[in-house]
This record gives structure tokens, sequence and C-alpha cells, in this order.
């Protein structure tokens, strides 16, 4: 497995989701590329693999496997970029059109994006307020601490973040920017600190960068379009893993498994049957043992959701 990441229940994953040696599927986060080559070893000559990232970073990691198709790309546009590999590839067109035998979505910040301190993902370094997992374009953290208005900054505090004193926070950050804008990690940190609570720092700053994170990168919109394009690339039976690690993306993901839509309102035929695309594998997420958390801090809020596509006329 790649340095550049740890890939979080690495066997359980596998176990829950390749079930076809000679399958398709899709590793929508490829990241260091260790649960990609982690799929690619439980497939025959006949199996392949399409990986997506949008991190200019992680496509570097590609394996030299010619049953590995790499695309750079936000996996919001799954369903997209599916219909164009059948299109141009030939050898798998017929096979695509069935759909996939299963997706996996690692969610979350890779390690290599954590520790590499000019990302600007981590207050364990005075670094540039960046955060874009595609530093080729779009708004950085430091626009958004500078730019947004107080009330969505409190906002995205708030709900991005769970954070305690939203309010409190971003009227912090207002102030702090009148005198200069604040450009560096260790700006932010300076000018929030009054609020951080004595022995809990390091935890309250994480949920503050975890909520400018999901604002810079849009995860929640990603995450919403791709659990709606996703059950139309997979085939029936076809499976879908996620692995989630804060609450608000795990609660879009259980909603979208249950009822086919996010926000967990149910939609129900004549018969009283939910309408929904997928129906869960396990009930109840799986999480990491307590021998991973200890090797592997960064798995201590993990949790992975697997759920299978439904037939066509929702088995009935």
């Amino acid at each position: 497995m790649s340095v550049y990441h740890t890939p979080v229940m690495f066997g359980e994953t596998l176990d829950a989701l390749v079930k076809n040696p000679s399958g398709i599927y899709a590793d929508v986060t490829f990241g260091g590329g260790g649960h990609t080559a982690g799929i690619l070893s439980r497939l025959n000559e006949d199996g392949h693999v399409i990986a997506f990232d949008r991190d200019a970073d992680a496509i570097k990691n590609s394996i030299d496997d010619k049953r590995l198709t790499l695309v750079r790309g936000d996996f919001r546009f799954i369903r997209n970029f599916i219909l164009q590999i059948a299109h141009e590839r030939e050898d798998l067109r017929e096979r695509l059109e069935d759909g996939l035998d299963g997706i996996l979505a690692d969610l979350g910040v890779s390690s290599h994006q954590f520790d590499t301190a000019d990302r600007g993902f981590s207050f364990r370094y005075d670094a540039p307020l960046d955060m874009r997992m595609n530093q080729e374009g779009g708004q950085t953290a430091a626009d958004v601490v500078n730019e947004y208005p107080q009330d969505d900054l409190e906002r995205i505090f708030r709900i991005y973040g769970e954070v305690e004193n939203s309010g409190k926070v971003a009227a912090l950050v207002a102030s702090a920017r009148a005198n200069a804008r604040i450009e560096t990690t260790g700006d932010l940190d300076k000018a929030i600190a009054p609020v951080l609570p004595k022995f809990a720092e390091h935890k309250y700053l994480a949920k503050v960068y975890q909520a400018l994170r999901i604002e810079v990168n849009h995860e929640m919109r990603s995450l919403e379009k791709f659990l709606e394009g996703a059950p139309a690339t997979l085939k029936e039976g076809g499976l879908l893993a996620v692995i989630t690690y804060h609450s608000l993306e795990d609660r879009m993901v259980k909603n979208f498994i249950k009822c086919g839509r996010i926000d967990g309102k149910e939609n129900k035929d004549m018969f009283g049957v939910v309408i929904a695309p997928l129906e869960a594998v396990n009930r109840k997420p799986v999480t990491p043992e307590e021998d991973e958390i200890a090797s592997n801090t960064r798995a201590r809020s993990a949790k992975l959701r697997v759920a299978r596509k439904k037939a066509q006329n929702g088995g009935r």
C-alpha cells in the first residue's frame, strides 16, 4: 500500500465490495491508490477498475496495470465519466452498458493532503490557507475567511463543522480581517485564539478547519450528486461502499441508502413501499477495530456503509 495514504478498513471494504473477480469496479477516490490496488489484486485478467480523483498529486500515483483506467475528475460526475469511457473504449463498452459491479468512495482528505504543509489542510503547520483538492482553480480557504459575509461564516462553522460558539468564531474572523487579510493557517489560529477551549484546542481547530475545507471543495454538493448518479451506473445487484468520517456526510449516505434522498424524506409507491434504488447490506455501519485505530488515528471516526442496487421492480 502506498505511504501517500493508508486506506481505512482495507480488508473489510474489499470483502464487502469485490464479489465478482471478472467484474468492473469504480474507485471514485483514488488517493494513493491503496484501495484500487486491493481491488485489482482480487480481480482476474478480465476484471477492470475505473478510478477517479480531482487532485493532481493523487493522479501521479497511477498504477501500471492494463486493467486500470484512471481519470482526473470530480466523482460527482461519475455517470458522465462512465458514459464517456463506454463511448471511447470499445473493449469495455458492452460491459459498461450493463453497469458496474461495484463502486467505492472513501470520503474526506488523504494523509498526503493533511501532511503536506503548503496544501493548508492542517493547523499543525503555518502555511497558506489553501485547502483546495484541485489546486488549479476555485476559491481558497483564505478567500472564504476574508470575503464571505460574517453570517455566512457562522453558518459554515455551525453546519459543516458543528463548531461550538460558531457566531463568536465568525465575529473574531471578521474583526481580524478588518485589520489585515488572513493569509495563513497561523493567521487564522491567532484570530480565533480567544475562543479556543483550554486543553481542547486541537479538537476545536479540527472542526473549524473541517468546515472551511468542506466549503472550499463543495464536498456536500459533490457527495449529493455522486449519490444520485451512482445507482444509475451500477448493474442490478451491484454494490456501493462508502466510507465516511463525520456525521454530516454519514447522515447523507445513510438517508440516501434508506430512501433515495439525502434529506431522509420517504417517497412511497401505492403499496406503501419506500421508493429507493438501493438497499442496505449492513444495517449498522462497519467501524475500525481498536488495533487499526491505534495504528492510524485518522480511522477513529470512520464508518463503512454498503448498499446493493435493487432490481428495477424493487424486488416485488
